[in-house]
């Protein structure tokens, strides 16, 4: 007897994961088919994936929102669309292209199709993953290069230290002031630019 499940994936616990359940749903998925991971799409190495996967069985249909919610790997992804597809033998539909599903055009030509459609928007997925790090990136650089620091203080790391720091990085005052003003000793000093600067 074919099976449908469904899978769903957000890149962390604050997000709302509701509007790919309810896609799911209202195409018949039962909610205990639905399978959902709370995880970055870098990989699969995802608990509620892999489990999916398990359960999957020959002409079982896989519904998926869309690409990126299976991953944000290009190789990845075709990978285990394969795996799925052609090792596991069921078949997966986007609900968001449907022109990926495989339960369609089993010719030549149909699989063609798909699979270069797969691959474009599996391209896709990576590279906007890859704009999305370039842009926090970015941000982070913006926000030191303000004198804001991301992420935990760190012990002697405070807005005192920060003032001073841009001041002699921007060259108004030399090393040697900089630490006489915050009192520290060359090694002390040097080590907190240090570790202000990994932060």
């Amino acid at each position: 007897m074919v099976k449908n499940f469904g899978y769903v994936r957000i890149s962390d616990k604050d997000q709302n994961e509701g509007r790919q359940v309810q896609a799911l749903i209202e195409i018949g998925i039962h909610e205990r088919d639905i399978y959902i991971d709370k995880q970055s799409g870098k990989d699969f190495d995802r608990p509620k994936y892999q489990e999916l996967k398990r359960t999957l069985r020959q002409d079982d249909i896989l519904y998926i929102k869309s690409i990126d919610r299976l991953g944000r790997n290009y190789k990845e992804i075709k990978h285990e669309w394969e795996d799925i597809t052609k090792n596991i033998k069921s078949n997966i539909k986007v609900i968001d292209m449907p022109l990926l599903d495989t339960t369609l055009h089993k010719d030549l030509l149909g699989t063609f199709i798909s699979d270069l459609i797969l691959q474009v928007l599996a391209y896709v997925s990576e590279n906007e993953r890859n704009n999305i790090k370039q842009r926090q990136a970015e941000g982070i650089a913006l926000a030191k290069a303000k004198g804001k620091h991301m992420g935990r203080p760190k012990k002697g790391i405070d807005k005192a230290f920060i003032d001073v720091y841009l001041k002699w990085k921007s060259n108004t005052i030399t090393a040697v002031k900089a630490m006489e003003l915050l009192g520290l000793k060359p090694n002390t000093f040097y080590r907190r630019v240090k570790e202000y600067q990994q932060m």
